[in-house]
């Protein structure tokens, strides 16, 4: 419930069966000497140990690893043992160490992690001759800053590099949340050898201002310029106190930092810096750069929901000069506006990936057929339309609707044969990562099985290894790889693994007895927690229905549940009753209205109130465009999941069709007089 959701799980152990197959083929012990004496096992290695090495690798300790890596021979995850003590030593491992745990591990999802571990470790040290003897063996291939290392190699080694190496590196790079040494070596090499422009490199610093990462920003620019470097700093700490000790820029450098500068004060008040810009900066800048910054201030007012951002936007005359993220904000600008025009103008500015994105496709086709005046006109949209329309997102639904069809649950596709079955038990990476899961270490589990049915083979398993895959972790109840699995299928898809119903009578009748619909619910725990009780969030909501503790407490309240206690959220029980009447109380608190009240649960209350009309006036909107001008992105995500999921659920539970716009409605101004829930929650 409300805030991000970064799952870490406080597991309880689950039982997990070994599906009667022998694990064989783990690799003889390791040489190593172990730093405290620990006696193997007379039979198999136990979980204890595993758990205890897992402990060991998280506190750094590298003596207890070794000292604990004998004992843990022949358990199914002996892999997992012998990466962390490897891993935790690997600064002053030596190749031969490595060789050796590649081989005695061949196949397994340790073996190509290690190998990455090691790919980074040769990278940073420039040591092209370690990185060139593995890099054609790394199966995953997605470790961006790998892949710059890789690039870094051929430049370091004197051969040239293709167009589209380059541009592979320009995305990875320019895609970076975070600084790290291959993409930044990789670039200050392309740059050298005049494959990466000046305006490149500062391309990268106005995205580094604008998503607040001044060390990437001030990274970039030192590239270009290392003497102006230092001056990020300075505007990352006062944006008005740069602008103001500047009276003129006569040179590149100098213009660069302004546009730097005026990106910093429009995220703090876009107002200000357009202010800024119009009266001083502009006459002193290059057209691209003029519509750069016009661009990032009415990106600004539009995720504060401002009236004036198209105001902004109407300034940029040439849309091709933006990026894809303020194109898209001048879309849902002009959605809120019933601009059509525009909203149709900025999608097909935008770059040819982000045009064929569902949102994108859905969005232009509609605004196409604003404009039609025949049929003629009417033809593109449709054939727009088409192309994404069906039952598997949000967007796909909100499409088969608007070409007049209904949204039904799709066939089961034939059922999964004995072998296909069996091959699926007998896999050793998919049963290591229920063993895992099921001892409580889900990370590791989660990684495991997602390399096993993502990275393993080139492309991933086929469509019905992965029916199967996800067959069987719905047997054991492992309801996250159920699911996640299942929708990777391309040529079907199975509702049931897609959208599974535990706790189905609990959910249904406390849901009933409150009046709310079960599909909603559900639909709202499959995107909170995916059926796993013990979730915890980074911020501490828990269980299926990933309740804050705050918000638990305030709600047994209200309901009059005498004797709470915070432990008692991990019983599902309680969690589905205290979840539920919470998600009614904010249901009731935004009058039925099924997008509002997911996001209050999302993002807390007091914002969706802020959102449905800033200042308590403005439009009614349609539900699609009220939740895709949400200006929290994991929020505006998680609405549209919660409707998509409930439909699906409507549809399995009712057995008939549905619609999804219905459930979306109308989103217009607060009625007056209207008590505010979220106040009251925040005094108690």
């Amino acid at each position: 419930m409300y805030f991000p959701k970064i799952l870490t799980l406080f597991s309880r152990p689950l039982v997990v069966l070994a599906c009667g197959i022998l694990w064989t083929g783990l690799a003889a012990a390791q040489q190593s000497v172990p730093a405290e004496p620990v006696a193997a096992p007379a039979g198999p290695a136990s979980d204890s140990v595993i758990l205890d090495m897992r402990e060991a690798y998280r506190r750094g300790d590298k003596a207890r690893l070794a000292a604990l890596l004998p004992a843990a021979r022949g358990h199914a995850l002996e892999p997992w043992a012998a990466y962390w003590e490897l891993k935790a030593r690997l600064e002053d491992a030596s190749v031969l160490d490595v060789q050796d745990f590649l081989a005695r591990y061949p196949g397994t999802y340790q073996e190509d992690r290690l190998r990455n571990d090691w790919l980074l470790l040769s990278g940073k040290r420039r040591d092209w001759q370690s990185f060139a003897a593995e890099w054609p063996r790394f199966r995953m291939q997605d470790d961006r800053e790998v892949r710059c290392y890789a690039v870094a190699m051929e430049l370091a080694q004197g051969r040239s590099v293709s167009a589209d190496t380059v541009a592979e590196v320009r995305r990875d790079w320019f895609a970076q949340r975070d600084l790290d040494d291959g993409c930044l070596l990789a670039a200050d090499l392309l740059h050298q050898a005049g494959k990466l422009p000046f305006n490149d490199l500062w391309m990268k610093a106005r995205l580094a201002m604008e998503n607040n990462r001044p060390s990437m920003a001030r990274a970039a620019v030192g590239l270009d310029a290392p003497d102006v470097a230092p001056v990020v700093a300075q505007i990352q700490n006062g944006a008005m106190r740069y602008l103001a000790s500047r009276a003129a820029v006569g040179t590149r450098k100098g213009q660069e930092l302004i546009v730097l500068a005026l990106i910093k004060l429009a995220a703090q008040d876009p107002d200000q810096a357009a202010a800024q810009l119009e009266a001083k900066w502009s006459v002193q800048l290059r057209p691209e750069e003029n519509h750069w910054l016009w661009g990032v201030i009415g990106r600004q007012a539009a995720l504060k929901l401002q009236d004036n951002a198209l105001q902004y936007f109407s300034k940029v005359k040439r849309d091709k000069d933006l990026s894809d993220d303020m194109l898209a904000w001048k879309a849902r600008a002009a959605m809120r506006q019933g601009q059509w025009r525009t909203v149709g103008a900025a999608v097909e500015a935008m770059s040819a990936e982000a045009q064929k994105e569902p949102i994108w496709v859905y969005w232009r086709a509609r605004a196409l057929n604003a404009q039609a005046r025949s049929d003629a006109d009417r033809a593109l949209p449709r054939q727009l339309l088409e192309s994404i329309a069906g039952v598997q997102g949000f967007y796909e639904k909100l499409a088969q609707e608007e070409l007049g069809r209904v949204i039904a649950v799709p066939a089961v596709p034939p059922p999964l044969t004995d072998a296909e079955k069996a091959a699926a038990r007998g896999n050793p990476g998919l049963n290591r990562g229920l063993i895992a899961i099921g001892i409580g270490l889900r990370s590791e589990g989660v990684r495991e099985w997602n390399y096993t049915t993502n990275l393993h083979t080139p492309g991933g398993m086929a469509d019905r290894e992965l029916y199967a895959a996800a067959d069987l972790a719905c047997q054991r109840e492992v309801w996250d790889r159920c699911i996640n699995t299942s929708e990777r299928t391309r040529a079907f898809m199975d509702f049931s693994q897609r959208f599974p119903m535990p706790y189905r009578d609990a959910v249904v009748k406390q849901s009933r007895s409150i009046g709310l619909d079960p599909a909603y619910v559900y639909g709202l725990i499959r995107q909170e927690s995916r059926f796993i009780i013990a979730a915890r969030s980074g911020v501490g909501a828990s269980g299926l229905m990933q309740v804050m503790p705050a918000t638990a407490r305030w709600t047994a309240r209200k309901i009059g549940l005498t004797g709470f206690t915070p432990d008692q959220i991990y019983q599902h029980d309680t969690n589905i009753l205290i979840g539920t009447s919470y998600l009614k109380l904010a249901l009731d608190d935004f009058q039925d209205s099924l997008p509002l009240a997911a996001a209050a649960y999302n993002a807390g209350p007091g914002r969706p109130r802020v959102w449905r009309a800033p200042g308590g006036t403005g439009p009614t909107l349609e539900g699609a465009i009220w939740a895709e001008n949400i200006p929290f992105s994991e929020t505006r995500d998680y609405v549209k999941k919660v409707l998509s999921n409930t439909v699906d659920y409507a549809g399995i539970l009712s057995g008939k069709p549905q619609s999804l716009k219905e459930r979306l409605g109308t989103v217009g101004p607060l009625p007056p007089n209207t008590p505010d829930m979220s106040k009251e929650l925040v005094s108690g």
